[in-house]
This record gives C-alpha cells, structure tokens and sequence, in this order.
C-alpha cells in the first residue's frame, strides 16, 4: 500500500480559521422544527454537564423530560427525575408560526411562536458547571405562566415481564417494584426526589447470589442510601394544587405552579442534586447549598455555558460541504455532529454514558408498540454496563480530542477494580481484577446473566450463560484507552496503571490456574498460555486462544512496556515483558484457498453475529494501511463466509471502521451512509433499537469512528491522511492524533487543497493518500 502514498515534506499556506467560521459551518447542522411535535418520540435533545433534557412542544404545551448521569435505583434502574410542562395564557403557539431550534455552537434549544402580533421567545438551556436546568420565557404581551411537574412514580409500580429489562432482575423469577418517589411543595417550591430503601438492594442480592458475603464489607456498593432529585421554582410563582392524567400508557400525578400575576418575563429553573448520604437531612442541605452555588453565579453562568460549548465546537469537527445539502453523505456529516453533541451531555458525568440511550430515551412504546411501559424503560439495563457497547461510544474521544469526557467511563472501572479483584480472590484465590461483559455499576456480573438456575458445583466465578461465558477480555480496551491518553496527550496516567496492571494479572495468574486444575504444566510445549476456555466476542465459544483476547493482551502489553522510562521499575517491565512472551501467536486459516485471520484456534459453537477476526484491524490496530501482511485482513474481509455473512451496518456492527482501516473507501463510504444518514426519527441522530435501545449510541459511536478512521489514521508516529476518503466528499476537519497533535484539513474536488498540523514539525510524519495532492 505504500506506494499509494506520498510523503509530505512540505508546509502548506495556513489557514487561521476562527470561531466564527467554525460556528458558520456549524449553523447549517443545527436543527430546525416548524411545527410542533406529536409525541415525546418527537422530541429534541438538550443537556449539558451530566443532564440530558427531551424537549417538545406538543398541543400548545411546552414539555421536558430530566435526566441526570447516575440516578440509579434499588433495582438499578436508570430512573429519570419527572417530567415538566409549561402552559402560557393566553397561548402564543396556538397560532401558525412556530419554531423550534437545537443551536449547536451554544448547546440550547429555543422556541418561538406567535399568533398574530402576540409573540412568545422560550430558551431551554443546562448549566455545563451546575446541575441546574433553566427556562427563560419572553413574551410581547403580559401572559400567565403555569408549571406542571409530573411524576409516574408518585406510587409503587410492580414491574412485569419484559419491563424489567430496565432494571438488572430482567426475567428474574421474582416480584420486583419500583418504589415511590417522594413530591411535595416547599417553600413555595415542588420538591422531588428518590431516596434508595433500607430493604435490599440489587447490590445485596446480587452480593448474596454469588458467594460474595464473606468480603461484603470491603465491597464498593453505589446504591446504599442513594438520594437523587432536585426542586423546581418559578420567579413570582406559587403553588396551585396537584392534578393527575395519563400520557400516552402512564398514569402520572402533577404538581402545580403558577405566576402570581401576568407578566412578559417568567423564569423557571430546576436544581438537581444526587449524593449517597447516611440522612435524608444531610441530602436536603446538600441540595440547599447547590442552589445557593448556582444562584451566586446565574448572572455569568449562561455566558460560560456558551464559552464550554464553543471551545467544544472548536476543538474537534467534521464538516461535509456539499452543493446539495441533506443528501445521504451530508446528512451523515451533520449527525456525526449532532451525536457529538449528545456525548457533549454528560461531559461531566458521574457514571459514563449509557449505550442504550444515554439520557435521551423517552416513553418506549414509541421505540416498540408492544413495550407500554413508563419513560423509565430502556432495554439492556440501566446500571448494567455491557463492555462491547460502551467501547464504541468512548472510542471516538480520543480523535475528536474529548479527553475530559473519556473520564467518567475511567472513573466508573476504577471505582470497580476492588470488587474485581476481590472476585478472583474469593473464587480461585488469585490476584487480578476479573471483569465479566455484562457487569453492574458495583463491578460484579449482572445476576439474571450469572443465573439463577445454577448446575450444583458450577464454579460461583463463572457465569452460567452461553452468550457471556469465558468472555472477559473487552476491559482491555478500556486499557488501551488509557494508555492512548498519555499517548495522545502526554498526561500523567499513573493513577491507571494499577488498574492495567490488575486487569493483566488476571489473564496470566487465571489461564495459569486453570492448566493447573487440567494437568501439570500451566504453559503449552512453547511456553505460552493456553486461552481455554475463551470466548471470541460472544460468537465463537468454548474457544481455545481466542484471537481477539490474544491479540489484546499482546497489544495492551506492548503498549505498557513503550511507556516513558518512569513509569515502569525495571523488576515490572521485566516481569510485563515475561508475560509478553508467554501470549501465544494469532491464528489462521484458509477461506476458499486464501489465508485468512481465524477467530480462534478452536471453537465449539457459533452464537452470535460479530467478526471478532477482524478485531486485530480495529480496535488492536495490528494489520492496517501501511502495516504488514495487509492481504490478509483484506482476505478476511474478502473471503471469511461468516465475516461475508455477519456484514451489516445496524447498531454496533463495526463493518464501517473494518473497511475504513484496511483502506477500502467505496465500502467505508457505502457503510458509513447507511450507518449515519438520517435515523428515520424527527429528530435525525435518534438511531435504533438496532440491538438494543434509542437512541442507539453504540450505532452513533462506531458511526463517528468510522468517519474519523476514513479521514486520518496513524501508526506510531506516522499519519495518514484521507486513507479510505471518497473524493468527491468535499470535507473541512479537524481531528486529534498522538503526540499532542491536530490536523485540520480542507478537501474540495478530490484535492487537499490546505492542511494546519500543529506542532508544524509534525507535517512532516503525514502521509497523504495518493491522489489527493
């Protein structure tokens, strides 16, 4: 592939763009509405910090439902906090003229209406610093202005059949309930919050179920006395009575305010606060002194919202630039913005973004008609992580240069590792941290995947699940994610490496023990470990040295041991590169006479649909453009029949990153149409359910790093530019790369026609793709 390359030793003339330019970029991307909406599925997304907010007016009515990162309860289901409506009299959306805006370069959404010369401006916007959430209504003439907070959850709910796939019981033979919240006026106030009972938890159930009662005092537990909810005023507003109704299949009870006199000015505002507190009290007075923070600083804290979402703008962007907007490829540059965008939400987050809505799910029978459950249903769980899911929605971080936002996904693993480590103690008295797939927000196996039913002397660390069985390896992405930080960045990632460390133990301390309970020798006749049992993804199982496992623990290893000199003593960079020699060798075979990548050595079934042979392409990054043996991942694309089979652009499917990184542009660019044009929803970065929910953020994260991976790659300290890039996609970009790197880019008729590297010295480590010069 080399020679379809041509070295640049050359500075092209600079070009300064500024802010402004960015955002008159960004303004054909915002969305506009000119008519209401019919239902929350017709909503609009607006957040900030760690809130997410579905905004939509809907027969006169201006509504919202609030979510915040980490409101999880009892049954650890991901609950939203209510839902506001806001009635103006007399009512200028009445009238025929109406607008509904996301704008994007201030990450808020505005509504106008009007009927006649009565006109009406409403601004919805977050706090990016404080959870707070703000309503800003601007009228021409006096109006009265009434604030309904409405909550499904003002009595207990039993939960039934499929609606416990919100929670982590899923088809657990038990009776679970959502227990009530409680609302109440204060102060001239609504009051609201969930509050997790004394009675067991999910966390002690689970703790209970799998033999884990012994170290329970030593285990993280995030749901003990967790307290979540806020209170909602109103500038020159007063109680008015409670009232109840039903939208769509949920009966709800609503609190009321309203203004005390007519006025062209009202505001709302809503402060959240969530912290596990030992009292209720303690939980109230936290809520009190957020409020007061919040209200120090309300005359200057829209001006730095503006500022966080502009520098977010400018830092990172891809913009197609088409003669003929709203094609399927401009609609794909548009939406990689927008999803961008919805990551933005929960920058701040304390637990990271769910892959299976992220804050942004409403009521679900919109999703499926048969699911009439409330606005707090997601399918897959709410504080149930699935590794496989959330790498995809992380991923994209790093080239779009979102470190500070890779963090709560970090903090989540790091708050975990204890309990993990505690597993492989407990269980087979090893050290190493054992994380499954499918674990709870406390770092165990979620219990419904573990199982209930469990054969008499099954081993209590293994999941009895023929999906998820032997499947542990997806943390060492998270790894390779934290490496990639200081790679990218040049920070200090100390504090992660106890944990890459811990996760490397286990694989090496538990394959050992495991050759030890089959015979005598705990290595191969090469010295190398034996993999089995393993799981490739969870399509091959029962296999023996799993190509996608070895090909991470050689990479995550690799990847220690290139770190600067201080962060390795010389006994540990010893015994890492020991265990570098001991990961055995990938595995091949031959696909109609062509030598392929195999998924594993040896399989004993075939369970689901990835193509984790490829997995050495993306994430692993070991075969690619300008790399060794590239034919043979080509091969694989080409000629495996279940790679051929499995091909698909729905959901987590990652066929659009395999082609963009083995250079195959006309099936990167096909994949990636399919993948990000317009989701079929109003609002067009609402994918799914694909595999699992909307909007579908796994579909939209690998969506974004396909994208980025047509446009740049690299390879230690070489860049390659437009490697899988159509050219007649008319693009400006501007994306991150090691080393403390940004290449900004402009591409018109298939010419790079300027590029700004910065550091400048790094121009000369780019490699364009022939043809584009």
């Amino acid at each position: 592939m080399k020679n379809k390359f041509t070295f640049l030793f050359f500075f092209f003339s600079l070009l300064s763009a500024t802010a402004q330019a960015q955002i008159k970029e960004l303004k054909p991307y915002h969305i506009v509405w000119h008519s209401q909406s019919k239902h929350a599925g017709e909503s609009m997304p607006c957040g900030g910090g760690d809130i997410g907010l579905n905004v939509w007016v809907e027969q006169g009515d201006l509504l919202f439902y609030l979510s915040r990162s980490g409101t999880f309860d009892e049954n650890n289901s991901f609950l939203k906090l209510g839902r506001v409506r806001v009635k103006l009299t007399p009512n200028p959306f009445d009238g025929s003229d109406f607008r509904q805006e996301l704008r994007l370069q201030d990450g808020s959404v505005w509504i106008e209406g009007s009927n006649g010369d009565f006109s009406v401006q409403v601004h919805v916007w977050v706090d990016v610093f404080r959870p707070v959430v703000h309503v800003a209504i601007e009228s021409s003439r006096p109006v009265a202005t009434e604030i309904g907070y409405e909550n499904w959850r003002y009595r207990d709910r039993v939960m039934q059949g499929k609606e416990n796939n919100a929670n982590s019981y899923k088809w657990a033979p038990r009776e679970v309930i959502t227990a009530k919240d409680e609302v109440t006026f204060q102060d001239k106030n609504i009051l609201f919050y969930h509050r997790n009972r004394e009675q067991p938890t999910i966390f002690d159930i689970t703790v209970e179920q799998q033999g884990m009662d012994s170290v329970k005092s030593q285990l993280y537990n995030p749901l003990k006395n967790l307290t979540f909810g806020g209170i909602l005023r109103g500038q020159n507003m007063e109680p008015a009575g409670t009232y109840t109704g039903k939208y769509l299949d949920t009966d709800f009870q609503g609190w009321k305010l309203q203004s005390k006199t007519a006025a062209r000015s009202h505001a709302l505002s809503v402060y959240l606060h969530t912290a596990q507190t030992n009292t209720l009290e303690e939980w109230q007075h936290g809520l009190q002194q957020h409020m007061k923070e919040a209200q120090k600083h309300e005359e200057s804290a829209w001006q730095k919202t503006r500022d966080w979402w502009q520098q977010f703008w400018g830092r990172s962007f891809i913009f197609l630039e088409t003669e003929e907007p709203h094609t399927p490829a401009w609609q794909a540059g548009r939406n990689y913005q927008l999803f961008r965008y919805m990551l933005g939400c929960n920058a701040f987050g304390e637990y990271p973004t769910k892959f299976n809505g992220g804050l942004f799910t409403y009521d679900p029978s919109l999703v499926d008609s048969t699911s009439t459950f409330t606005p707090d249903f997601r399918n897959w769980g709410g504080g149930t992580m699935t590794a496989q899911n959330q790498r995809l929605v992380y991923f994209p971080m790093l080239k779009s240069g979102d470190f500070e936002l890779l963090k709560p996904q970090f903090a989540f693993y790091l708050r975990a590792q204890h309990n993990a480590e505690l597993r492989s103690k407990v269980y087979w008295n090893h050290a190493g941290a054992c994380f499954t797939e499918q674990i709870e927000n406390f770092g165990l196996p979620n219990p419904t995947e573990y199982g209930w039913e469990r054969p008499q002397g099954y081993d209590p660390g293994m999941q009895y699940n023929a999906w998820l069985e032997y499947q542990w390896d997806t943390v060492l992405e998270f790894c390779l994610m934290m490496l990639d930080i200081e790679r990218y960045t040049g920070e200090d990632i100390s504090d992660y490496l106890p944990f890459i460390e811990s996760c490397l133990t286990f694989f090496d301390e538990h394959y050992q023990y495991l050759a030890s309970q089959r015979g005598s020798k705990k290595l191969d006749a090469n010295g190398h470990l034996v993999l089995y049992p393993g799981s490739a993804c969870e399509t091959y199982k029962m296999a023996y040295n799993a190509t996608p496992t070895i090909a991470a623990l050689q990479t995550v290893l690799t990847r220690l041991l290139a770190l600067p000199s201080h962060y390795l003593p010389a006994a540990k960079k010893k015994a890492w590169t020991a265990m570098l020699e001991r990961i055995p060798p990938l595995h091949f075979r031959s696909c109609n006479g062509h030598t392929t990548l195999a998924p594993a050595k040896l399989w004993e079934r075939i369970n689901n649909v990835e193509a984790p042979q490829l997995y050495p392409v993306f994430p692993w990054g070991m075969y690619g453009i300008g790399k060794p043996d590239l034919d043979i991942a080509l091969n694989t694309w080409h000629h495996d029949p279940d790679v051929v089979q499995f091909k698909s652009h729905v959901g987590w499917k990652q066929y659009n990153i395999f082609a963009a990184r083995l250079g195959l542009t006309q099936e990167a660019a096909a994949l990636t149409v399919l993948k990000m044009k317009d989701s079929g929803r109003r609002f067009p970065a609402f994918w799914g359910p694909g595999f699992d929910w909307t909007p579908d953020h796994n579909w939209g994260g690998s969506g974004m790093i396909g994208m980025q991976e047509m446009l740049l790659q690299t390879d230690g300290k070489k860049i390659y530019l437009l490697p899988s890039w159509p050219k007649d996609w008319d693009v400006h970009f501007k994306l991150h790369a090691p080393y403390q790197t940004t290449v900004e880019a402009w591409v018109k008729n298939g010419k790079l026609i300027d590029m700004k590297v910065l550091p400048a010295s790094r121009a000369q480590d780019v490699i364009l793709q022939e043809g584009f010069k």
